[in-house]
This record gives structure tokens, sequence and C-alpha cells, in this order.
């Protein structure tokens, strides 16, 4: 009570009490950890294939299940958790996410063969699909208009150390061969975040839709003022009072005012996947050998990208809530391109090979391209899905929006290798192209949502009728 009182007196409001920013931090970092499992299977099967396929004896397209099947399983249950969260909550989706990656991870370090690992990798993918959907929507529900930038970004950050964490697992165990090891190891972080997330509030924001304003309220004081608590219980309520029951993905797609915004969160889901960033993750190691790197410097090389990836990450996230989000993603997208044109303009030109400064530019450009990636799309996409979606349509938003992602993550996985047919410098050429057409998009199509409310974003893109 004493905490409460000192809280309501406070004569700055943006600087919550110790104890309430431990509270905060502690909330924030469970419901974030979700993105790490994200990461971490999405870096660590290009390692882990190494041994497996030797071990298990798979054929190339046993090879391309077992990587393929995780963002299947992603896309099966992104459309199907977010419905399911509006009507049962956000809290109890993502303790559930953790248990089925766990039992995922151990099944495939137990794996016997390889319909077991690619059964197990469809079991990681279906936590992994869920909480792609639910991480940004519980952060962004959570956090405070002013902060929510930096606090939603929590799950690109999460993503980013993920990936590290799995090239460092890699990198640790590769000298063993120990690729059971690499996937049972990713049941630790899932266990965490089931143990965390049961200490962890409910989204005030569901809490309100669900007629429990009071556990709301209670939820908002841990970062909050008090008269920043009553304003915002106020906004939600309002907004609550013109919706009914929780819309269905087939009612998103035939009314209009939904529609809109729907194309909006789909067009920044899929320009992320398309612009080319897993064509890096994939095609960094063969530029790396080629121009002299052995294959262990040019997987630790690789890391030190990941590495890199984080830290660009941490700055984004410090500065997002002034830089805003449309800005980031205009000027990203044309770093992205520039980067992309320079690595595809460097096959051409030739001088790629045998330590040829080529090479050196082709990197250099790679990292300034996970640059660009990193301080605008890479993150701020996640942030603003998990802002533009109506409450009354957030869940199912959120899942046809992470839908859209993975399939685009899926076919850029697919046809890239069959697109290097037509030529290494034209496939980045192409990738150069897909980010002017982000850099329209962003010109002509996204919002800025800095600084404002969930509720008057809301009003301001869909209405309130």
């Amino acid at each position: 009570m004493v905490q409460d009182a000192d809280a309501a007196q406070s004569p700055t409001p943006e600087r919550p009490t110790t104890n309430r920013r431990r509270s905060m931090a502690s909330t924030y970092f469970f419901g974030a950890l979700g993105g790490l499992l994200f990461g971490y299977d999405l870096g660590v099967v290009a390692g882990a294939l190494l041994f497996i396929t030797p071990e298990l004896g798979l054929s190339p397209l046993q090879e391309g299940m077992v990587t393929s099947s995780l963002i299947v399983g992603a896309m099966v249950s992104a459309l199907g958790c977010g419905p399911v969260s509006d009507r049962v909550g956000r809290k109890p989706i993502v303790f559930v996410a953790g248990f089925v990656f766990a039992i995922g991870a151990v099944l495939a370090g137990i794996a016997p063969n390889a319909l077991v690992v690619i059964l197990s990798r469809f079991i990681m993918g279906l936590a992994v699909g869920t909480a792609s959907v639910m991480v940004p929507i519980y952060l962004s529900e959570l956090a405070p208009a002013r902060a929510r930038g930096k606090l939603s970004g929590l799950n690109q950050l999460m993503i980013s150390s993920g990936i590290l964490v799995a090239y460092l697992v890699n990198l640790a165990l590769s000298p063993a061969g120990a690729w059971r090891w690499m996937f049972a190891l990713a049941a630790v972080p899932a266990v965490v975040m089931m143990i965390g997330v049961r200490f962890q509030p409910e989204s005030p924001r569901w809490l309100v839709r669900k007629g429990r304003v009071d556990e709301a309220r209670a939820v908002l004081r841990r970062s909050r003022d008090a008269d920043e608590v009553e304003r915002e219980i106020a906004e939600i309520r309002e907004i609550d009072a013109h919706s009914v029951g929780n819309a269905s993905t087939m009612e998103l797609l035939r009314t209009r005012r939904f529609r809109r915004v729907l194309f909006l969160g789909c067009g920044l889901a899929l320009l992320q996947q398309i612009v080319g960033i897993n064509t890096i993750i994939y095609y960094a190691p063969s530029i790396l050998t080629s121009i002299g790197f052995g294959d262990s410097a040019a997987i630790l090389a690789n890391a030190g990208l990941g590495a890199l990836t984080v830290v660009v990450t941490v700055v984004m996230l410090m500065l997002v809530d002034r830089m805003g989000r449309r800005r980031p993603l205009i000027y990203g997208a044309l770093g992205m391109a520039a980067c992309m044109l320079t690595v595809g303009l460097t096959f051409f030109l030739g001088g790629f090979s045998g330590g040829g400064a080529g090479g050196w530019i082709a990197i250099l450009a790679l990292a300034l391209f996970k640059v660009s990636f990193s301080m605008s799309w890479g993150g701020i996409m996640w942030i603003m899905l998990g802002e533009i979606f109506p409450l009354r349509v957030r869940g199912a938003a959120m899942g046809v929006a992470t839908f859209v992602n993975w399939i685009g993550n899926f076919a850029v996985g697919l046809f890239f290798p069959v697109l290097l047919a037509v030529g290494t410098g034209t496939v980045f050429l192409i990738f150069a192209g897909i980010a002017l057409v982000a850099w329209v998009f962003a010109v002509l199509v996204v919002p800025e949502t800095k600084g404002r409310s969930l509720e008057d974003i809301e009003t301001k893109l869909v209405g309130t009728h």
C-alpha cells in the first residue's frame, strides 16, 4: 500500500520506483522469451544438419523436410492460436507454447530416425509459430505508450539473441558432432519460460474485454502512475463498448475497415521476409569461404555477423521511441536496396574469389544490410504488428499476418536455390528491387504510431464502429 501511495504522488511518473522497474523487467523478459525459442530454432538447424545427414542417412528431400517442417508447423499454429488467445487469454497460450517446444526439443534430441526428427521439428514449429503471434501482442498490450517500441522490440532482440546462441552452440558442439544436444538444449529456455510466465500478469486489454477491470487496473499499476491507469482503463472500455464478440478470420476478410489494416499488417510481414534477410543467413558462409576463409573461420565470422545483429538491435530498441516507426522503415529499405545492389554488382563485375577486393566489398555490404535490416524492418515490423490491430480482432489478425510472414520465409527458402540458376548477381538485384518496393510501401501505406495508445491507434486506423 505504501508503494502505491508513493507511486501516485511521484512528481515524475515516467520514472517508476525501483520495485516497479524490477517487476516490469521480469514481466517483459519472460514475456519476450518466446522470441529466443523462435531465433534459436531458426539458427540451430544449419549446424545440426551437417551431422544429422551422415548419421541418419538423410536424402536431399529429407534434408529439406527437416528444415521446412518447422516452418510448416509455424504456419499451422499461427493461424489457429490468435483466435484461441482472444477467448482464453494471452498468458495461457504462451505457457502452452513453451510446453510444446520443450517436448519437441527433447524428442529431437532422442530421435532414432529421420521421420522422428521431422516430426519433432514440426512440433517445435507449432510452438515457434505460436510464440511469433503471441509475444508481440502480449508485450504491446502490457507496455505503456511512451515506451512501447522499446519494450515490444524485446521480441526482436530475443530472436536475434536466439540465432546468435544457436551459432555459438553449433560452434561448441560441432567438434563432437553432437547434433542431438544442439536440439535438446532448446528445452532449457522453454522450461524457464514456462516457469516464469506462470508468475506474470495477463494482458490488461484482454482482462478489460472480459469484464475483469480490477485485475486489469492492478496489472497497469505495475508500470503506470495512478492517473495514467484510470485514463488507460477508460480508453480501453470506450473502445470495447463498440466491439461485440471476437472476430473470426473470415470476418476479417469480409469487413472493409478490417481489410485495410490487415493489408497493412500483411504487407509489412511479407516484405520483411522477401527482402532477402534469409538469403544473407544462408549465403554469408559461402561468400566467406570464397574469399579464402576456412570452413571453421567462416562459421565463426558468421557468428560475428550474428553478434552484430544483436548489438544493432539493442541500439534500435534505445532509439525506436524517439525515431518512431515510419522513418526507420523508409530509410532502412533504401539502405537494404543499396546493399543488395552492391552485392549483386560484385558478382557481375568479378574480383569476387581468390581474395579479390570484390569479395570484401560484398562482405561489408552484407554486414551493412544486416545493420539496415536490424535497425528497421527486422524489429519494427514486429512492433507495429503488435500495435496496429484493433482489440476485437487482434489475435485473429496477428495470426493472419504472421502466417503471411511464415509463407514468405518458406517461399524464399524454397525458391532461392532455384533462382540461383539465373545467376547469383541477378538474384541479389531482384532483392534490391524488392527493397525498393518496401520503400514505396513504407512511404505510401505505413502510418506513424509512436507515442500513441493502442486505443488511439485503433480509432485512427479503423474507427470505432
